[in-house]
């Protein structure tokens, strides 16, 4: 859906008067975008002599932040579907309702429960990552924080 069409697109629907893509999506970009940050961070990070000490642990940090923005990408398409499935549940029973709900909740949890397991990831860059990008580091920091806080505003809407 969206993972594969430009930026502009996302945005251009996120401003339109659309159910979806909304804030549960947006989170989750933000959290991808995020994750993207760190993965900066320490491709700048391996391979210069200063940090090879570290060479190990970087690689680490960017596999996981790798497979965290993978995973959060495809999160941004899952939760527009888990959306429309709630607006299409409208029309139907109060258990169709609460169904629909249950599972569109299940997705910005994921979200947070992402952005946790990245957030966790800056301490290492911040002591072992390229000094030239600490920023980096920190508007990542920020970014996670605000992705994980709006994931679970979705969470708790959505119960």
């Amino acid at each position: 859906m969206y993972s594969n069409k430009s930026l502009k697109q996302y945005l251009d629907d996120l401003a339109a008067k659309k159910p979806a893509p909304g804030g549960g999506s947006a989170a989750a970009l933000v959290g991808a975008l995020a994750v993207a940050l760190l993965s900066m961070v320490a491709n700048f990070t391996i391979g210069k002599e200063k940090y090879k000490v570290y060479e190990r642990d970087i690689k680490n940090i960017l596999k996981k932040s790798q497979r965290i923005r993978k995973r959060l990408l495809q999160l941004v398409d899952l939760d527009v579907q888990a959306y429309m499935c709630v607006v299409e549940a409208r029309d139907k029973s109060e258990k169709h309702k609460k169904i629909a709900l249950k599972k569109a909740a299940c997705v910005p949890f994921e979200v947070a429960r992402l952005c946790y397991e990245a957030i966790n990831l800056c301490p290492t860059l911040i002591k072992k990552g390229n000094k030239n990008l600490v920023s980096d580091v920190q508007v990542a920091a920020e970014f996670l924080l605000a992705a994980f806080n709006s994931a679970l505003i979705n969470v708790k809407i959505n119960k």
